[in-house]
């Protein structure tokens, strides 16, 4: 399955035993209305969803909403995931986690952070680092990720955290400066960054796709599903272009992607409600 826009729907024929290339499958981008639209289709093995971190923490930034990630939806894969980098723009005097953290509490409300879409990976991580560093460093808001880089790198914020593959050629080039990663772990996607929780112990946040299916799927469709997905996302081609664009295969088990669904709810729901932070 390729991923096309940070919401998809996957319709697939499971009549045969065996998957081949030419199965057919229909991407359907409903963008906000996936969640939704997948609660209420049919158990049948036939709808399947993917999806980032809004399916567990969307419930969180508005009053209420229309589906309970629990109660609607059976978990598959963690199909795979993507650190983001702490950049800075060069003309801020920090060249490591430890000292923007220095900075930011000597001047706390005076140094800014861009973000694009409320709620999504680069502004959450921004919000943790905040709680977990004891820093004010403010949110400026822009229309997305190329607009925030943009402003970046023009000096109107002084950092942001982004993904990888949004920031690694300013990187390259000396136009920002990489601090740390958001990998819990040193990540041979970018070996020569050390993880910011070696600054902040527990310190993690990553840009995830998750497949889903409806609630009540027969046990066997979500067996096959996560087989079929973890198979494909660790080929040695598939592997090496998800490389290349900055993003790790998982295929996790459908136990090991409830568990890290739950930690997360708990964890970045905690930071969410006391950041006031709100669609």
């Amino acid at each position: 399955f390729k991923q096309k826009t940070a919401y998809e729907i996957y319709q697939c024929d499971w009549s045969s035993d065996v998957c081949s290339s030419d199965l057919q499958v229909i991407v359907e981008n409903r963008g906000g209305l996936s969640m939704e639209y997948v609660a209420k289709a049919p158990p049948d093995g036939h709808t399947i969803l993917g999806y980032g971190s809004a399916a567990w923490l969307t419930q969180f930034l508005r009053d209420s909403v229309n589906w309970d990630i629990a109660r609607d939806f059976i978990p598959v894969t963690l199909a795979m995931s993507s650190p983001n980098i702490l950049v800075v723009h060069p003309s801020l005097p920090v060249k490591s986690t430890r000292e923007l953290i220095a900075l930011a509490r000597a001047r706390p409300g005076e140094l800014n952070y861009a973000a694009g879409t409320i709620g999504a990976a680069p502004h959450l991580a921004s919000e943790l680092f905040n709680a977990m560093a004891h820093t004010n460093i403010v949110r400026i808001g822009y229309k997305g990720t190329g607009p925030s880089v943009i402003a970046l790198l023009g000096g109107e914020v002084h950092l942001m955290i982004a993904g990888l593959g949004s920031v690694s050629p300013h990187i390259a080039s000396g136009k920002l400066r990489a601090l740390g990663i958001t990998s819990a772990k040193p990540s041979a996607l970018a070996p020569d960054l050390a993880p910011i929780a070696t600054v902040l112990p527990g310190y993690e946040s990553t840009s995830v796709l998750g497949i889903l299916l409806p609630a009540k799927t027969p046990i066997a469709f979500v067996n096959r599903l996560q087989q079929e997905i973890a198979r494909a996302v660790h080929k040695p081609e598939t592997k090496e272009l998800l490389f290349k664009a900055g993003v790790d295969a998982n295929g996790t088990t459908p136990d090991e992607f409830a568990a890290f669904v739950k930690n997360e709810t708990a964890r970045m729901g905690k930071v969410i409600r006391e950041a006031g932070i709100r669609e």
